[in-house]
């Protein structure tokens, strides 16, 4: 979608679905007298007014201080049709991460989905972004997209802990550091905080499970791409095995092909609480991935609905876009109607590596003969804003 009337309408729209109408009135405001000022922000009181800057008090997130570091900001009254792709990093209790942010041009106001990309061993931001094309598909379809960067000293690939028992738990460790990068990049920028996603390929799809299971409150969903789900190891040695065979865990799942997950055992006073305990998830795996064995993929789904009584609504087996096969799975609550937000998508592509699907080659560990994982995940995501109890 490229006319910029058109996308200010359709935010409106957006707005007004979420009961936020004071901004949705802005909205159309602006559109009708092409007006290009941000919705809520002026120079003068945006976060560290003046351009690049600190952010003057820390953030508390999960009882931890977090304090940011300089970002470049844009300015308000710099209209471009062009996107901007920009460095930066965030300091928080659990150290501190570069990262870059991609800023689609033409759109700047406007309050915009964040999708947070998170690369995997060996790669970088910049990499990921080429491979993936997220950054094009972001300029097309209006969004941010932040893509932090894991530091070499922390891992000597470059890989996300996600084997680390420090690294998997809400508030501390690695996901506590990436939590609190994204509400920084929230605070300094105009991001629909209803909107908020995660994906990654590899340690960064299992990253992303972690986040989607430590923090539904800040992820309205989840992809996983060749990837392993959260807490299936607890040390390089278990990773390694989870890697090659999937959780031992794996047995008591329902046999391949099963419509319907079984109702789990329930605390009975866990059941009187209204409470969200995982993010949807889409999930992306090739059958033959030699590296991280396509079996973990059922695992992130198998956490995804862990706590609800889901059928697969919908099975498609046959060509996608591409030339690889794909075997896909919707999962949905048992008792809800066929308008209600799906728990969990499976995409299981046949054929297809260790390689983020329908990927370009000028990135690394992409197959571009599979469906497009971006453009599925960004349906995907788009279709589950975050529900409020």
């Amino acid at each position: 979608m490229k006319n910029p009337f058109l996308k200010k309408i359709l935010a409106a729209s957006r707005l007004t679905g979420q009961g936020k109408l004071v901004e949705a009135t802005m909205a159309i405001q602006r559109a009708l007298s092409g007006e290009p000022q941000a919705r809520a922000y002026t120079r003068a009181s945006w976060p560290g007014a003046g351009g690049a800057g600190v952010i003057d008090s820390p953030l508390v997130l999960d009882g931890l201080v977090t304090q940011p570091v300089a970002a470049q900001r844009r300015a308000v009254d710099d209209i471009s049709t062009a996107g901007r792709f920009l460095d930066s990093s965030f300091t928080g209790a659990a150290g501190t991460r570069a990262f870059k942010l991609f800023l689609p041009g033409g759109l700047e106001g406007e309050m915009l989905p964040l999708v947070v990309m998170l690369h995997g061993c060996t790669q970088d931001p910049d990499d990921f972004a080429a491979g993936t094309r997220m950054n094009e598909l972001a300029q097309e379809e209006g969004f941010f997209v932040l893509y932090p960067a894991q530091a070499a000293r922390s891992n000597s690939h470059k890989c996300w802990n996600w084997f680390s028992p420090a690294d998997q738990r809400r508030g501390a460790g690695e996901p506590a550091l990436l939590a609190g990068m994204v509400r920084h990049v929230m605070q300094t920028h105009p991001v629909d905080g209803d909107r908020v996603y995660v994906a990654g390929l590899s340690a960064g799809g299992a990253m992303a499970a972690i986040l989607a299971s430590e923090y539904p409150d800040l992820f309205a969903a989840a992809g996983v791409h060749s990837g392993v789900a959260a807490g299936a190891a607890q040390d390089v040695a278990s990773a390694f095995s989870v890697m090659k065979s999937g959780p031992a865990a794996a047995a008591s799942w329902p046999s391949a092909g099963a419509t319907r997950w079984p109702t789990p055992a329930r605390d009975a006073k866990a059941d009187g609480a209204a409470r969200q305990t995982h993010a949807p998830v889409i999930v992306f795996h090739g059958d033959a991935d030699a590296t991280v064995a396509a079996v973990n993929g059922d695992a992130v789904i198998a956490a995804a609905l862990s706590a609800a009584d889901a059928v697969a609504e919908k099975v498609d087996d046959g060509l996608a876009a591409g030339t690889r096969r794909v075997h896909r799975t919707v999962w949905r609550h048992a008792n809800a109607g066929a308008d209600a937000p799906t728990l969990a998508e499976h995409w299981v592509v046949q054929g297809a590596a260790h390689a983020w699907s329908g990927g370009a080659p000028a990135g690394s560990y992409t197959d571009p003969q599979g469906p497009d994982a971006s453009r599925e995940m960004l349906r995907f995501f788009l279709d589950h804003p975050r529900r409020r109890a």
